[in-house]
Parts: C-alpha cells; sequence; structure tokens
C-alpha cells in the first residue's frame, strides 16, 4: 500500500509540473509537495488602494438633450465615482466633476411624465407632498437629473461628498468653462 501512494504522489506531482510548465514556472519536483496551492507558487502582490489627496480630477460636460433620463444618470454617478479608473477604489472618492447642460430637455420613456410621481415628507401630519414628472420638470427641471444620479450613488458619507461634485443646469450654458471641461458622448 505505501507503494502504490508513493506512486500516485509521482503521478501527481508529473501532472502539477506539467501544469506549471504551462505558466512558465520551473519548480522541482522535490520543492513541490502536492498539498501546496497554486496561489502560493507565485509572488505576492500588494493591493493597491487610492488616496482621495493623490487622485487627479478631470472635469466632463453630459449634453443632456434629447437623451435617456436613465442613460445620462448611469453615465453621470460612473463618472463620479471614478468606476471607469483603474485605480478605482471602493470606499475612496476617485471621480471626477461632471457638468450636465440641458437638464430640461431630458427625455423619459413611455408614460412616465405624467405616470412618474416624485413624493416629498416632512415628517409633519398633512406633509405629504406628491409632484409628476411633468410638473416638477415646469418647476425645477434641474431636479429630474440630480434625483436620478443621487439614487445611483451610495447612501453615505462618501456618496454625500460624491454628490457636490455634481453640477447640473437647465440651458446649454454653464460658469465652469474655465475648467475646461470635456464632452461626453452617451
Amino acid at each position: 500500500m505505501g507503494k502504490e501512494l508513493s506512486a500516485q504522489n509521482r503521478v501527481r506531482q508529473r501532472a502539477f509540473s506539467n501544469f506549471l510548465a504551462r505558466f512558465h514556472v520551473s519548480l522541482r519536483l522535490t520543492d513541490c509537495p502536492v498539498t501546496r496551492s497554486f496561489r502560493a507558487l507565485f509572488p505576492t502582490v500588494k493591493t493597491f488602494s487610492a488616496k482621495a489627496s493623490e487622485v487627479p480630477r478631470k472635469w466632463w460636460v453630459i449634453d443632456a438633450q434629447d437623451q435617456v433620463l436613465g442613460r445620462v444618470a448611469v453615465k453621470a454617478a460612473n463618472l463620479l465615482r471614478g468606476k471607469e479608473k483603474t485605480i478605482f477604489t471602493p470606499h475612496v472618492d476617485t471621480g471626477d466633476f461632471v457638468i450636465v447642460i440641458n437638464a430640461d430637455k431630458v427625455r423619459l420613456t413611455g408614460k412616465k411624465e405624467e405616470q412618474k410621481s416624485y413624493m416629498s415628507f416632512s415628517g409633519y401630519v398633512g406633509g405629504h407632498k406628491s409632484e409628476s414628472a411633468r410638473s416638477r420638470r415646469a418647476r425645477h427641471p434641474e431636479l429630474l437629473v440630480e434625483r436620478a444620479v443621487r439614487g445611483m450613488i451610495p447612501h453615505n458619507r462618501l456618496g454625500r461628498h460624491v454628490y457636490r461634485k455634481l453640477k447640473v443646469y437647465r440651458g446649454d450654458s454653464h460658469p465652469h468653462t474655465a475648467q475646461q471641461p470635456e464632452a461626453v458622448k452617451i
């Protein structure tokens, strides 16, 4: 039984060394017992964690004219969080500044213009207020985009910090030309 076990170990070691040869890793059969894990064969790489003070910030401008509200909000939320950067770290603000123009011309699909309702409650008796998307667009169109983006970022301290980098304007002009924002294609 001892000879059979050692023969099985030799077969396993040969198969394991052939497997490692595919990845150009050279180990002697005596150096690598079968019980050793694959992860232990390679040198460890430390995980990179970005620091908020060292992240380069860019400015982006999104033209929301005739664009679907959800698609504009997704693109803005991803840029605000920094999800498209290679240095993205979930617990650090690695995002950029985002300017959304023509918020009054954003498009809602289906019957959402009449049927979608926005509700707020003050906490007092009788403090329930509700309005449709059409009336909100007439009263304050920037709120349509702002609320959609706010729902797509974290609901904590980090999300509140990220949300401050969003600038929404109803017309096609904005006061941030000095920052030289780049246009985003959706």
